[in-house]
């Protein structure tokens, strides 16, 4: 028998922005990443793909974009700037195809960008798109929204939805640069400003329980929207999932995904409510379950619950969803399976040992599961009846040492 064997690496390398009004001419971080990005005697090209909503909200941006490219031409811009629909339906909808499409209409090469501005299905949507093309056109990341500048924005994955399975088509292909512009952040409505700080307290209840109480002692200035308390929240969530990339499996070849904790019910919450609910709405809710189900277990401790429940309440997140009780719970084991099938092998479920310390385990008890579910259920019963006051005191704040505050 004959046999050749291959084996290579290949480095990614790529830098995440902090900056506020990205493409005022007096700016210069685009200009910077472009002009020591490549091939210095290549005329590279630009196509802008712009989520809707984002340029309702941001319609500076028509004239803006061309004037900055007029003014620094690093880069040939594409004058056509594309708007897609935002939101989770971009992702069910076939808008891939008209992506490629542009992608082929306007010439971009290898050596060229494409950049999507907006939320974390629009960017997960284009980056799929420009990864299919030409097996891989570079593409820029430009998040709009608090989840998708401190968490999906960052990393390496794109996809689209399939059959009503949550990015059931994707690719693993980094983006060349993310341009976090705090500017985006203004005119998020409420739900969209508070729907990123889940992935927050996830991160930090995995990786970093330093982070977590910094949370609790912000909480009510995230919750007013006090910008240098959300900038720090970003800018450090960003930093945890980059040193999690970096350190451990990005193409997710193995079958742990720690980052991915509270998201197998997430997931399927977000299909069973029709997407009506947000990303990290379903996160709250899947963080929720999985911290009630690991103190059933026995490893995590009743005062470490509380103090979870408790930061999620404070949050104004809502821990229940009828959705979770439909049809005696069964799609919640369904919800598991499909985890399991998108994990490609053994079930891997992260849970907690206690805050910034996260234990994985390879079975789920479906009876305890369904307890943790009415115990969720039972508190949400409990605040209506009690105008909402029984639960909040039945989770007291705790008192740190550590007490750093925005003002």
């Amino acid at each position: 028998m004959k046999q050749l064997t291959q084996a290579f690496q290949v480095e990614y390398k790529y830098n995440v922005f902090f900056t506020e009004t990205l493409f005022q001419e007096q700016n210069p971080t685009l200009f910077n990443f472009f002009n020591g990005f490549g091939q210095k005697n290549y005329k590279k090209k630009i196509l802008f793909l712009i989520d809707e909503q984002v340029i309702n909200c941001h319609d500076y941006l028509r004239s803006d974009i061309p004037n900055y490219f007029s003014k620094n031409q690093c880069v040939e811009l594409i004058p056509d700037l594309l708007i897609l629909p935002g939101g989770e339906g971009a992702k069910n909808d076939n808008h891939t195809e008209k992506i490629v499409e542009a992608i082929h209409q306007y010439g971009i090469d290898r050596h060229s960008f494409v950049a999507a501005i907006g939320g974390g299905a629009i960017l997960d949507l284009v980056g799929y798109a420009a990864s299919i093309s030409h097996r891989g056109v570079k593409h820029i990341r430009i998040p709009t929204t608090v989840l998708s500048q401190n968490d999906s924005g960052v990393g390496v994955k794109n996809g689209i939805n399939f059959r009503g399975k949550k990015n059931f088509i994707g690719t693993f292909a980094p983006p060349v640069a993310v341009f976090n512009d705090y500017k985006f952040l203004e005119t998020l409505e409420y739900r969209d400003w508070r729907s990123g700080m889940a992935e927050a307290v996830k991160v930090a209840l995995i990786k970093d329980a330093v982070f977590f109480d910094w949370i609790e002692i912000n909480s009510t200035l995230l919750m007013q929207k006090n910008k240098k308390a959300m900038q720090y929240l970003i800018y450090r969530c960003a930093e945890l999932h980059l040193q999690h990339i970096s350190g451990g499996d990005p193409f997710e070849i193995g079958s742990s995904r720690p980052l991915d904790f509270g998201h197998w019910l997430a997931h399927k919450l977000e299909h069973l409510s029709g997407f009506s609910i947000r990303h990290g709405e379903a996160v709250a809710v899947g963080i929720a379950v999985d911290s009630v189900y690991s103190n059933l277990i026995g490893i995590l401790p009743k005062k470490k619950l509380d103090r979870i429940i408790n930061l999620l309440l404070k949050l104004g997140f809502d821990l229940f969803h009828p959705t979770l009780i439909e049809k005696d719970k069964i799609n919640i084991l369904n919800g598991l399976n499909e985890f399991r099938e998108h994990l490609g092998g053994q079930l891997t479920i992260m849970l907690l040992e206690g805050i910034g310390k996260g234990k994985e385990v390879n079975e789920m008890n479906f009876e305890l599961l369904k307890k943790a579910i009415d115990t969720i259920q039972e508190w949400k019963i409990m605040q209506a009846d009690n105008h909402n006051q029984r639960m909040l005191s039945a989770f007291p704040a705790p008192t740190f040492g550590i007490n750093q505050k925005f003002q």
